[in-house]
């Protein structure tokens, strides 16, 4: 599958920053995680760091796939306003789904903290209305994570406009975000892995998958074969060619970066995210030496050649409406990019099992805009499922909500 188009920055600033062997041998092991990728490092780590013998395989080289173009926003906000959720399902739902982001973006801090030098910063996430009719539905958003006691505060015009100079008529602030690099995340924490002993792989195709009750095996695109307790599909975008069941619906989504930006230019940028309430809305994060990430326009559908094809122009779009935004700010891309992402109809991922397999086969499909936010709280609930003990997560993510 085609996942990206264009130069994803983080390919291109890190190159491939670790080789990583082809599995040549028949192998036996408690989990095998079927991606290479922030989904299945996350997942491995987790598992791994808690006495699981994990065997990590992926296609491609490390990261290569769809990590390689995240624009790696880390939020407590879901795709999915609250206010919504609460109404699709109920309050308590709602709070789950929203508490749990919350908690999350530390446990990536800590993560990214252990692993060292993958540009992760905690920062703020400024959320604003692209116009007068998105305000109203802002104003009820704010009002629903205020009685609830999450960190934000409410900016009306002049606030927008005298703390960051920007034209909308409101926005919620909040304190609680963070970046990182995820190519370089996902490729030094399976280093890390594979130094104490988890076996990884790369190119490395996995073609079939047979579960029993008691044990499931994997064969690859050579042969081998790979017998485990439990097997993790963590590939991300391209793990929609396991099930029958279509779950999620595919798009493509554009982003570039620019030359570094000098410090007094960025201003407020430097330590905050930000995005707006239209859709598909328009994204800002800066990096640690100081470049300017810019992401939208995203297509309906994801078709790799129109993709290919839309990536420049996507990327002057994106220019102008920077430009058009924030006036003083010279942002013009350097590197541009596009890539596949999925979304559900609430915007919630998908972790478990799937009726098509049984309970030895669990699936990691984080979709949505909080893709990494959800790997990790995946993480813990994969693990939990493993060792056979409650989670709060398990109904809410599970495939069981789609009817």
């Amino acid at each position: 599958m085609d996942l990206k188009s264009g130069y994803p920055y983080w390919a291109v600033k890190n190159g491939l920053m670790y080789a990583f062997p082809k599995l040549d041998a028949d192998l036996r092991c408690d989990v095998i995680v079927v991606g290479a990728g922030i989904t299945g490092a996350l997942i491995a780590d987790e598992l791994a760091s808690h006495g699981h013998d994990v065997v990590v395989v992926d296609q491609r080289d490390v990261a290569w796939g769809s990590t390689s173009a995240s624009t790696a926003l880390l939020q407590c906000e879901i795709y999915t306003h609250a206010i919504d959720l609460a109404k699709r399902y109920d309050q308590a739902t709602a709070l789950l789904a929203y508490r749990s982001c919350l908690q999350a973006i530390a446990e990536i801090g800590e993560v990214a903290s252990a692993v060292g030098d993958v540009d992760f910063s905690h920062c703020e996430s400024l959320y604003y209305a692209s116009n007068r009719t998105d305000q109203a539905r802002l104003a009820d958003e704010f009002t629903w994570r205020a009685e609830h006691r999450f960190p934000v505060r409410w900016l009306d015009r002049a606030a927008v406009k005298d703390e960051y100079g920007l034209t909308a008529p409101a926005a919620i602030l909040s304190t609680v975000a963070a970046r990182v690099d995820p190519y370089r995340l996902a490729s030094r924490l399976l280093r890390r892995m594979q130094r104490t002993g988890t076996q990884v792989f790369d190119r490395t195709e996995v073609v079939s998958i047979a579960a029993t009750p008691r044990s499931v095996e994997l064969t690859t695109a050579t042969g081998v074969s790979i017998r485990a307790k439990h097997a993790v599909i963590a590939s991300g975008y391209e793990s929609q060619r396991w099930l029958r069941q279509r779950v999620a619906q595919n798009r493509s989504s554009y982003a570039y970066m620019s030359d570094p930006i000098d410090r007094d230019q960025l201003g407020w940028l430097a330590d905050t995210l930000l995005w707006e309430s239209a859709r598909p809305y328009l994204y800002l994060r800066s990096t640690g030496d100081g470049r300017l990430l810019v992401g939208g326009e995203d297509d309906d559908r994801d078709i790799p050649a129109r993709r290919d094809r839309r990536v420049d122009r996507k990327a002057a779009t994106l220019q102008r409406k920077v430009k058009r935004l924030l006036p003083h700010l010279d942002a013009r891309p350097a590197f541009a990019w596009a890539g596949t992402f999925a979304e559900t109809i609430d915007g919630l991922p998908l972790f478990g099992r799937h009726p098509q397999y049984g309970p030895r086969v669990l699936f990691a499909l984080a979709y949505g805009g909080n893709g990494i936010t959800y790997s990790m709280l995946g993480a813990g609930l994969l693990r939990a499922q493993i060792e056979r003990r409650t989670h709060p997560l398990t109904r809410l993510f599970a495939f069981e909500r789609l009817g």
